[in-house]
């Protein structure tokens, strides 16, 4: 999928804006040429920026540092191109003995800082690519930013419903069933299939609905719009729910570059005290000035966006991964798993070198000696 829109500075611009602006020299030379001058040159990088995006519950939410959100995004400069591709969080991934989305709390559990450590790696050995940097944010600091923003115009492809989508501090609401009520229910092979959860947690989950066309958010129906995941039709896909994200990222780092957030001194500090609270990056204060001279360098650019699911049999788009049966071995859990076997992830990584190399590889041509 093509995109002529410079997407990339959204994932960045939350992130290193504010506080590069507090950190550096609180509105001196250097924000004054950030915002009017087009000439700013960033120094030479001889390889491509591997960058991976994390987006995680926070506090309130039942396990609060899993990742519901996973982008790896890599920044060609020769090329003037950016390559993202979205990971699933229900990949299974052997050495964790869990999902890849349990790898940034892992890492966090066994020590502050881990998290991103750990995600990097996992994300680094399904991809087969180096990651130079991690950034990871949490729910919260997401809704409140753009609230601060003051919601965001985002256009809907297509109308949607989604009757599964999590109630906040309800995940572990036991809906008036008994102890043995739920112990018969853990009991059975599929018990836990979110569409079984669903059914038999009824007050856990609530019904969103987007229509189509220009929809203006606030940031809990920016999240909603990002997050579902069990939306009714074309819309319950991984891949769908990739391009909503897209859509999202394009939107906010639209609205932080116009000059009425720019020019407004509130605004920013209010957005720096929320990103203090809220995002955890690896990414060095000495470089963010680096980082936005960079974004506004790929002003323009190409934007890859590719997606590792199931594919959509319909429209007979393979996918380079499956669902297998519920067993023990994946703690009868809903899992993902490489088509070619659980743990090789060379056919993945021949498919995201292609991308990043040439852009529109496509999955069926994708083989492995």
């Amino acid at each position: 999928m093509h995109k002529k829109a410079f997407i990339i500075i959204g994932i960045l611009v939350l992130v290193l804006f504010g506080r590069a602006i507090i950190a550096t020299l609180k509105f001196t030379p250097f924000f004054f040429q950030l915002i009017f001058n087009n000439k700013i040159e960033i120094k030479k990088f001889d390889k491509n920026i591997n960058i991976l995006l994390l987006g995680i519950g926070g506090e309130k939410h039942d396990g609060p540092d899993l990742s519901d959100t996973m982008i790896f995004a890599s920044i060609d400069q020769s090329k003037n191109k950016v390559t993202l591709v979205s990971l699933p969080r229900d990949l299974w991934i052997p050495d964790l003995g869990g999902k890849i989305n349990l790898a940034y709390a892992d890492g966090e559990s066994k020590r502050k800082g881990g998290g991103l450590t750990e995600a990097k790696a996992a994300a680094g050995k399904i991809l087969g690519q180096p990651i130079d940097y991690g950034i990871r944010i949490n729910f919260a600091g997401f809704v409140k930013a753009v609230d601060i923003l003051g919601g965001l115009a985002v256009a809907v492809d297509n109308a949607f419903d989604d009757y599964m989508y999590p109630i906040e501090g309800k995940e572990k609401d036991a809906c008036g069933k008994t102890d043995a009520n739920i112990q018969e229910f853990i009991k059975t092979a599929s018990a836990s299939a979110e569409q079984n959860l669903a059914i038999f947690f009824p007050c856990r989950y609530q019904h969103i609905h987007f229509d189509k066309g220009l929809n203006y958010l606030n940031g809990i129906e920016a999240l909603e719009f990002v997050r579902s995941r069990h939306a009714l039709g074309s819309e319950g896909t991984d891949f769908a729910r990739s391009a909503r994200q897209q859509k999202v990222i394009k939107a906010v780092k639209d609205k932080i570059l116009s000059l009425g957030i720019l020019l407004n001194p509130g605004k920013i500090m209010s957005l720096y005290d929320i990103l203090q609270s809220s995002i955890d990056t690896d990414i060095n204060q000495n470089e963010f000035d680096d980082f936005i001279r960079l974004s506004q360098k790929m002003k323009g650019s190409t934007i890859i966006n590719a997606v590792l699911d199931q594919g959509d049999s319909q429209i007979g788009r393979p996918g380079l991964l499956i669902n297998p049966a519920p067993s023990s071995d994946y703690g009868y859990a809903w899992v993902l798993i490489p088509r070619i076997g659980v743990g090789n992830y060379s056919e993945i990584a021949k498919y995201v070198a292609c991308e990043i190399r040439i852009g529109n590889c496509t999955v069926s041509k994708i083989s492995v000696n």
